[in-house]
C-alpha cells in the first residue's frame, strides 16, 4: 500500500465510521474526527486492525477555529491529505413553523459550514497530491418538506456547495463529489424510532417495517453499503468524476 492520508469526519458512529473503517484497505492512514474521543478510540481500533494507522482527533467542527487545527494536525502527523470525506453533521428533523434560530444555526454550522471550512483548510494540501473531496447530503436535498425543512435545505446547500468547490477543483486539480443517501438504519435512525414508535401507538418493529414501506423500497440500506460508494469515489478508478451528485438510497427517488 502507498502512503495515503485520508481525513474522515463523524468517524464516531454510523457511516462515518464504517467509511473509516472501509478506507483502511486503501490508505495507509485514516484521521478520524469527531466530538466523541471514546468513540473514535474504537473506531481507531478497527481501523487499526484493517491495517491502517490511525490518528484521532477529538474536534467540533462547528467551531470555526477546529478546522484548521484538524489540518494542522493531519499535516503534522502524516505530511500530506489525499482525501477528505466530510459525513459529520446531524440536523434536527423539526417542523419549518417550529423551528427557532438558533436550532436553524446548530443544523448549518456543523454540516455545513464545518465542511466548508475543512475543505478550504485541506486544500492546499489536496491541490499538492490531486486529491479527493467528498461532502455527505442526502435525498431530502430533492424533496425538502415542511415536517424536516432544515434536513433539506442544508442538504441542498452542501450539493450546491460541492459544485461549486468542484469547478474550482477542475483548475486546482482537486476531485469534488457530493453523496446522497437514502434511508439507512444507523444508531440515530434507530434511536428516532424508539422514541417516534411509542409516540404513534406501534412498536419498534412495526415502526421500522413502516418507513421502507412508505418509501417504497425494499429496506433500509447499511452504513457498510455507503461506505462503499464512498471508497470508489476516492478511489483512482473514479478521478475522472467530479461536480457529481451520487444517490444510493434503495430506490426511493422515483424521478429522472
Amino acid at each position: 500500500m502507498s502512503t495515503k492520508v485520508a481525513i474522515v469526519t463523524g468517524a464516531s458512529q454510523g457511516i462515518g465510521r464504517s467509511t473509516a473503517i472501509r478506507l483502511a484497505r486503501d490508505f495507509s492512514s485514516i484521521v478520524l474526527v469527531a466530538r466523541n474521543r471514546e468513540k473514535l478510540e474504537q473506531t481507531a481500533d478497527d481501523v487499526k486492525n484493517a491495517g491502517a494507522e490511525p490518528l484521532v482527533i477529538d474536534a467540533d467542527l462547528s467551531r470555526p477555529e477546529a478546522a484548521q487545527d484538524v489540518i494542522d494536525k493531519t499535516l503534522s502527523a502524516f505530511s500530506q491529505i489525499d482525501a477528505l470525506l466530510n459525513i459529520a453533521g446531524a440536523v434536527p428533523q423539526i417542523d419549518l413553523f417550529d423551528m427557532t434560530d438558533d436550532q436553524w444555526e446548530r443544523g448549518l454550522a456543523l454540516k455545513l459550514h464545518g465542511a466548508r471550512r475543512l475543505t478550504v483548510a485541506a486544500w492546499p494540501s489536496l491541490k499538492n497530491t490531486s486529491g479527493s473531496v467528498v461532502l455527505m447530503s442526502g435525498n431530502s436535498a430533492l424533496f425538502p418538506k415542511a415536517p424536516y425543512a432544515a434536513v433539506g435545505t442544508i442538504n441542498a446547500a452542501i450539493v450546491a456547495l460541492a459544485k461549486a468547490f468542484s469547478d474550482r477543483g477542475i483548475t486546482d486539480g482537486v476531485q469534488v463529489n457530493s453523496v446522497l443517501p437514502g434511508p439507512v438504519m444507523t444508531g440515530r435512525r434507530q434511536s428516532y424510532l424508539e422514541h417516534w414508535a411509542p409516540l404513534h401507538n406501534m412498536t419498534v418493529e412495526e415502526a421500522t417495517a413502516k418507513f421502507p414501506v412508505e418509501a417504497q423500497i425494499e429496506r433500509f440500506g447499511t452504513p457498510e453499503e455507503i461506505a462503499e460508494l464512498m471508497a470508489f469515489i476516492v478511489s483512482p478508478g473514479a478521478h475522472w468524476m467530479t461536480g457529481s451528485t451520487l444517490r444510493m438510497d434503495g430506490g426511493e427517488v422515483k424521478s429522472i
